[in-house]
């Protein structure tokens, strides 16, 4: 094998003279002979092989031949997908999360007595306790990043914390900032509050610390409560292990932070309950600390509101309860269409694997695991990752010039449409549920190609430390297009440059991680192309937030089954790209291509006319940030950029990036409502620009979706009329869907739908096209004769070579790693105890 690590594959002639030696030399008779005899050798051989196969395996649909590995053709095998070392711009990364024993120690001296915070473990914790929700890194001044990129010395480490201050006189959330790092006598902690717009987080905002706040709402579901549902909807609810009802709650939970409020929805305790609802629901009041002083405020069945449980029970009572009627078939309804499971006739040759990515001279990406920098093709860039939404890019680079140095996912919002209690009432906000808390492990294989390199994330709860080994993605793939081609006949006309990219990616199962009703898995990547293109996508999958379905919910959805419907929402989801085009001394350009009506002298006297239709392009510098909340323009005739006036490119335009829409271009459909009235702001628009400020590091906080009257952070606060010309910059730019469910979207939504996007590509940033540097390229000439082959330039880079490539290794999941308070490694629990924690409280067993 040579240097590059793959050989040709070996040429097979139609020549007889080239087969084996002892065949050839013999008389044609005898070649014929001797190929007869083999042949009939061979095919007894197989059919031999063929019926132990089917005597052995009749169970098992067979593989061809040609899928079975040959130690014997001849070929090298090919180099370990594993990816070369990574040269970071600096040795640190100063965004990278905190460790577990980091995160041990600041948890050890926030509990030390000189702290006086008086502190209970969220393991052992109840309402009324003070307990450190949240420890993680708090990302540097941009300032201080940079002055270390540059060469200077690296920005001092501080970490966020968040307690709870339940057992306060007036119990409140608290965030502080912790540092520096590590801990030592230098080390202070001091109020978080320049980053929001309320100096107070109201307790009613809060998340979930543990499982035992859902305790406190059992007393709702009595035994005479659960008598009835048994006998309304032939299941059980007694807090027994085969009962057959869960609860799930809605959001938001708050409108200022003054109350905390939930509507429960009950459902069938069987695989995908989040499709199997009951026309059941109870509005409940658990505000403050105090469960002795929660009540169910309402309940409605069937259309038919009570103002108390015992209002509701009275009238099943005294039987003036109208019900709901029972399925005339008489026969027990069939629940497994809401598993995963295989139904259906196998495809045609869907036995067999089908193709995957093979990296036969060996991966073209470099990784650093130390700091998590990622270099490929020109691109670099560091990872950071978070509690709130996961995923996020620092200081990418291509060609060694800074394009962006913050690319991160700030919001994800579902505003949902019904005719019932829950769904007319839900906005969610994932990141109150933390998107990077629900990361997964990726499924080898399946979420990401065979070959791809993996990486760890750390992420802190109240209950501990999480690690996921496999986070995060990392791979390149031939796109199977090319990014430029052109057929010619003159010199250097002719040919192509192979399209390829490099996707990071990351997967967040939100819903399977404490939010109510839904399981949905967003799936973030981030894709870079050879030209300077970067493509930012989300996709999604997973079970709806399944409505009960009656003719009464016509035009708010889809039915789905006898009893099921998908719910009309939208999701829109936010991202921050912080953008420094050749420096951060940056302008927002809007382009818009109109229709104009013009006469030309040189068409006088023409049968055309003087009067032409054409196209015109016009430019502005949008100034101020109050004109800077967009939409894109009618019919996508123009764009938005970001460029620098102060440089060029050879042909005196100003250097920038262009901001493209993708896939699903969208906003949110409802302006207006109370549930979004003031905390999501940002969702109004496509995309906007704004000054880039310290104080306004995010577009979101974890505590917005409970308190759309009075958010910790506006969005629209932002936008106060400061100039935004030659200035360093932010782009918020929104992705979504407007879902309108339908039956294909049972059990599971699908990713080839349910995907939105947006592309940032060079506007004038080179003076031409950098793919043409590529050389995984070929450039076609004419031939000197007629029919003769073209001749080609492949700049060396074969592409008919070929190796065996390694075997993938066994599929395997694995639950995270949790390490609790002080850093040691936790027990695995029961499958029950993980699904508890992992989908909280929109799965609420009853247990009395």
């Amino acid at each position: 094998m040579n240097g590059q690590r793959y050989q040709l594959l070996p040429v097979k002639s139609n020549d007889s003279s080239r087969e084996d030696d002892d065949v050839s030399s013999a008389p044609s008779s005898t070649r014929r002979d001797v190929g007869r005899g083999f042949r009939l050798g061979f095919l007894i051989s197989l059919a031999v092989i063929t019926l132990c196969a089917l005597f052995l395996k009749r169970d098992k649909p067979l593989l061809t031949h040609s899928l079975i590995n040959d130690d014997d053709h001849g070929l090298d095998k090919c180099a370990a997908p594993l990816a070369l070392a990574a040269k970071p711009p600096a040795p640190t990364n100063p965004w990278a999360s905190l460790t577990v024993s980091e995160i041990a120690t600041i948890q050890k001296w926030l509990e030390a007595p000189e702290r006086k915070l008086n502190l209970t473990r969220g393991s052992d914790a109840v309402l009324s306790d003070n307990v450190v929700y949240l420890v993680e890194a708090y990302y540097p001044p941009k300032a201080d990043a940079l002055a270390y990129l540059a060469g200077g010395n690296a920005p001092e480490r501080y970490s966020r914390v968040i307690i709870h201050h339940g057992g306060s006189e007036l119990p409140t959330i608290k965030n502080y900032i912790v540092g520096p790092l590590p801990v030592s006598e230098r080390t202070t902690m001091r109020p978080l509050t320049e980053i929001y717009h309320e100096s107070e987080i109201p307790f009613n905002a809060r998340g979930f610390v543990n499982i035992a706040e859902l305790h406190d709402v059992f007393k709702f579901i009595s035994s005479e409560l659960s008598d009835a549902l048994e006998d309304l909807f032939g299941a059980t609810a007694r807090g027994n292990d085969n009962d057959t009802l869960i609860a799930s709650a809605g959001g938001p939970f708050s409108f200022d932070g003054n109350t905390r409020k939930t509507w429960f929805s009950l459902r069938r305790n069987l695989s995908g309950p989040w499709l199997l609802p009951i026309n059941f629901w109870q509005y409940l009041d658990v505000s403050g600390t105090d469960p002795s002083l929660w009540k169910a405020l309402k309940v409605v069945y069937n259309h038919q509101i009570f103002g108390s449980t015992e209002e509701f029970l009275q009238s099943y009572r005294n039987g003036t309860l109208i019900r709901v009627p029972k399925q005339s078939s008489g026969k027990p309804e069939d629940f497994s269409w809401s598993t995963r499971k295989r139904v259906g006739t196998p495809r045609d040759l869907d036995h067999l694997p089908g193709p995957r990515s093979v990296s036969f001279a060996g991966l073209r990406f470099r990784v650093d695991q130390a700091t998590q920098y990622i270099s490929w093709m020109g691109w670099g860039m560091y990872l950071g990752f978070d509690r709130d939404m996961g995923l996020n890019l620092w200081d990418i680079t291509l060609k060694g010039e800074r394009i962006i140095y913050q690319l991160a996912p700030q919001e994800a919002i579902a505003q949902y449409a019904g005719n019932d209690p829950l769904q007319s009432t839900t906005a969610w906000q994932d990141r109150h549920f933390g998107m990077g808390l629900a990361v997964r492990d990726m499924l080898p294989g399946y979420d990401c190609p065979h070959e791809a390199v993996y990486l760890p994330a750390t992420t802190h709860s109240a209950l501990g430390a999480f690690v996921r080994e496999k986070a995060i993605c990392v791979f390149e793939q031939d796109t199977g297009r090319p990014v430029t081609r052109h057929t010619g006949y003159m010199e250097g006309e002719f040919g192509a440059v192979k399209g390829y990219m490099l996707t990071v990616r990351s997967i967040s199962v939100v819903g399977n991680i404490r939010i109510p009703n839904i399981d949905k898995d967003y799936q973030f990547d981030y894709m870079f192309h050879i030209d300077g293109t970067m493509e930012v996508r989300l996709s999604a999958s997973g079970y709806l937030q399944g409505g009960y379905w009656e003719p009464l919910q016509e035009g708010y959805g889809g039915r789905i089954r006898e009893h099921s419907m998908g719910n009309l929402h939208d999701h829109v989801i936010n991202y921050k790209v912080d953008l420094d085009i050749a420096g951060s001394e940056n302008s927002l350009l809007e382009t818009i291509a109109a229709q104009e009506i013009v006469e030309q002298p040189w068409l006088e006297d023409d049968e055309w006319g003087r009067t032409v239709i054409q196209q015109n392009i016009t430019r502005r510098i949008i100034e101020t940030e109050d004109e800077a909340l967009l939409k894109y323009p009618t019919n996508f005739q123009g764009h938005y950029s970001i460029v620098n006036q102060n440089k060029t490119n050879a042909w005196g335009a100003p250097r920038g990036y262009a901001i493209h829409a993708g896939y699903n271009p969208i906003h949110n459909t409802v302006v207006g409502s109370r549930r979004l009235l003031n905390n999501a702001n940002w969702a109004r628009y496509n995309l906007a620009v704004s000054l880039r400020k310290e104080t306004e590091p995010s577009s979101s906080s974890m505590w917005n979706m409970n308190l759309p009257g009075k958010p910790t952070v506006d969005f629209h606060k932002f936008f106060d009329g400061e100039n935004i010309t030659q200035d360093d910059l932010v782009v918020w730019v929104n992705v979504g869907t407007h879902h309108l469910p339908q039956a294909e979207d049972s059990p599971n939504t699908k990713t080839t739908v349910a995907m939105s996007s947006f592309l940032l590509t060079p506007l004038n940033y080179f003076d031409s096209d950098i793919s043409l540097d590529s050389t995984n390229a070929i450039l076609l000439s004419a031939p000197s004769q007629p029919g003769e082959p073209w001749g080609f330039d492949d700049y060396g880079v074969k592409q008919d070579f070929t190796c065996v490539p390694e075997t993938p290794p066994p599929f395997e999941y694995l639950d995270p790693k949790v390490y609790d308070e002080d850093g040691r490694l936790k027990e695995s629990g029961s499958v029950e105890d993980m699904r508890k924690m992992a989908e909280m409280y929109h799965r609420i067993k009853v247990e009395l």
